[in-house]
């Protein structure tokens, strides 16, 4: 509905206003309606366009003169700019009810425009006008601009992110921010007794900054207009032309912040210097905030990232070795990060996760860091935040970290559809308690940040029978050319135990676990499977991981087809359990080349048979499989391959405002 600015109208003497093209003016007629007057007619200019609003019951007379009935309104309307003030002329007269012209109330009206807009369509540039621009809506034929959180760091030399900047030190920071322009037309010298004022809400102040580009001789200059400390900005000598800001990002969408923020620009009449103005005109955009996207393992890789160790007995040479053999294979850069960058924490996917944000003029990649705050505390603001490069981090407020803030107990599943409801960018996998019970718990702090994002609607799943309680210790996922694009595997002490029972039909219930490694206690097929309390604690385990097969299948749209059983055995310690040997679906995934623990499996005609069983379930999709030594550098200390490294990968080609979350 086209928004109406109240124009009081007088037979003593001409009124004199300002209209906005494509507005409303109503016309105040009840002060002006002289004694014994009955009826009245209008008359305007070419320009203006009169609209006479009454009920059904009242009709205009013989002579075009509509009665003065009290349910009677007179609106006019101009869809042309004013070439000169007062160019627009409005006319009514008063009749007696011996059709007797009492008396005349005349209107002068200069049409100015005032507009604010942003990239409406998301197409990357800014276009004029536009309907509903208050209004943000998803989908392939949504509308509404999107904003980057300015978390990265362009200019050198600041500590921190460009957010935490109120100046702006390099124009490449300017990319990182949406445009937005604020356009006036109309003759100039209406504009000595208006202002226009831009403002921003006072619940949505925090969350953004905006800059006002001023053009000089020397060079532009970007003057904070807008923000935390700012709510209105009141442009000075404005006429007609167009001025030029740029919006930034301080916050993502948050528990209590849904990532929607509002710009408003406002016409004032102020008829006094001092005046605070009266608005008779308000333009409003909104902007959504872009989200915080991972990635899955079947979005390509370009980057892993892994951390030396040299000193000590658990020194993980033997696992570069093995791990620059697969990165050989998968073409992908290797990023070794030093003892003394990490301080010896060798987990680095427990520390940080991948992802980026995206708005339709810049893309770029952004660590999320996790509240672990062990040796690798500090490496992913200060090694990795960067140009282009951002940072997002939440700190529990108060709050003791557990072993499930860690990010090996965060994953993301490939793109689904569930039951008709399409999630073309995955559903987030958080590990948690059983619903109803009580334990160890990722911090709320951090959970509410990833439900906020909406994208990737995340599924709670149960990963705390696990004494290190990772999603990652019993479930992966690997690319497909078939069925979905992809398979979930399972750790799966059930297929173990089969494996191990058919190897032990045909002869080979000798053959042993852990041959070559030293101090490692071996077992053979036969003494594995005559022991009753692994036995039991396998049960158990089995139980925990068809319970969250159950919940993945409900939750991802899965059918049995699409989940592969790994062979896992698990051993419980005190009440939660460890991987007997090491966890072989906690795998790298580098697009169509994996990188698996070696498990040390029983020989069998010279072939690990774990081996040799996990080969014939991946390879016919197209997988290969380097099997890589981490025993004694990572599975003893109680995690895996996956545990060890990080991995950067291509964003989604698919648009995240394009869904209906």
């Amino acid at each position: 509905m086209p928004q109406r600015h109240v124009m009081p109208m007088s037979t003593s003497h001409a009124t004199y206003g300002v209209c906005v093209l494509g507005t409303e003016v109503f016309l105040d007629m009840r002060r002006s309606t002289p004694k014994g007057a009955a009826s009245f007619e209008v008359h305007a200019t070419s320009a203006v366009t009169v609209h006479i609003f009454h009920s059904p019951m009242t009709k205009p007379m013989i002579n075009s003169r509509w009665p003065l009935d009290p349910d009677i309104e007179v609106v006019v309307t101009i869809d042309v700019i004013s070439r000169t003030v007062n160019d627009n002329k409005v006319k009514i007269s008063y009749y007696g009810w011996e059709d007797n012209e009492l008396s005349v109330a005349w209107l002068y009206l200069t049409c100015v425009d005032v507009s604010l807009d942003v990239d409406l369509s998301r197409s990357g540039r800014v276009k004029s006008k536009g309907k509903d621009k208050a209004k943000w809506t998803w989908g392939p034929n949504g509308q509404g601009a999107v904003l980057l959180v300015n978390c990265d760091r362009d200019s050198p030399g600041t500590v921190g992110m460009d957010s935490g900047q109120a100046a702006i030190r390099t124009t490449a920071d300017l990319q990182d921010m949406s445009v937005m322009l604020l356009r006036t037309q109309g003759p100039s010298a209406v504009f000595a007794d208006y202002q226009v004022v831009l403002h921003v809400p006072e619940s949505d102040a925090d969350k953004v900054r905006v800059f006002h580009a001023i053009r000089t001789d020397s060079h532009p200059q970007y003057i904070p207009v807008l923000g935390p400390d700012r709510l209105s900005y009141v442009l000075d000598h404005f006429g007609s032309g167009e001025n030029t800001f740029y919006v930034e990002g301080l916050a993502f969408p948050d528990r209590g912040f849904s990532g929607l923020v509002s710009f408003s620009a406002s016409l004032l009449e102020v008829p006094h210097k001092n005046s605070p103005g009266t608005p008779i005109f308000t333009d409003t955009v909104v902007f959504r905030v872009a989200p915080w996207i991972m990635t899955p393992n079947t979005q390509q890789p370009t980057e892993v990232f892994v951390c030396s160790i040299q000193r000590g007995s658990d020194s993980n040479e033997v696992f570069l070795e093995g791990l620059r053999v697969l990165l050989r294979k998968a073409n992908c850069k290797l990023t070794i990060c030093s003892e003394v960058e990490t301080r010896s924490d060798r987990w680095i996917q427990d520390e940080l996760e991948f992802g980026y944000v995206e708005a339709p003029h810049k893309i770029f990649p952004v660590v999320f860091d996790s509240p672990r705050n062990r040796g690798l505390k500090d490496f992913a603001f200060k090694k990795i935040l960067g140009p282009d490069f951002g940072y997002v981090t939440r700190e529990p407020p108060g709050r003791e970290i557990t072993s499930l803030d860690s990010f090996g107990n965060l994953d993301v599943s490939p793109p689904v559809t569930v039951r008709g409801k399409e999630y073309p960018l995955g559903r987030i996998l958080i590990g948690s308690p059983l619903p109803w019970a009580s334990g160890r718990r990722m911090s709320k702090a951090v959970r509410d940040f990833l439900y906020a994002q909406k994208v990737q609607a995340p599924v709670e799943i149960y990963s705390e029978w696990l004494s290190v309680g990772h999603v990652d210790e019993f479930l992966t996922f690997v690319p497909a050319y078939d069925r979905k694009g992809f398979r979930l595997l399972l750790a799966s002490p059930n297929a173990c135990y089969k494996l191990f029972k058919e190897k032990q039909r045909q002869g080979h219930g000798e053959a042993t676990l852990f041959v070559g490694l030293k101090n490692a206690e071996r077992k053979s097929i036969d003494e594995i499977l005559a022991d009753e309390p692994l036995k039991n604690d396998n049960r158990h385990v089995q139980r925990c991981i068809d319970w969250n097969r159950d919940l993945l299948k409900q939750e991802l749209g899965l059918s049995e087809q699409d989940i592969i059983d790994i062979p896992q055995l698990f051993i419980l310690r005190g009440s939660r359990a460890d991987a007997f040997f090491p966890d072989m679906v906690n795998m790298l995934v580098l697009g169509r080349h994996l990188g698996i623990p070696k498990p040390f499996g029983p020989q069998v005609g010279g072939q690990c048979c774990l081996e040799e069983r996990v080969r014939a379930l991946l390879e016919p999709l197209g997988l290969t499989c380097t099997f890589i030594d981490d025993y004694f550098s990572y599975h003893v200390l109680s995690g895996d391959v996956h545990c060890g490294t990080n991995v950067r990968r291509k964003p989604f080609a698919f648009k995240w405002w394009h869904m209906v979350p």
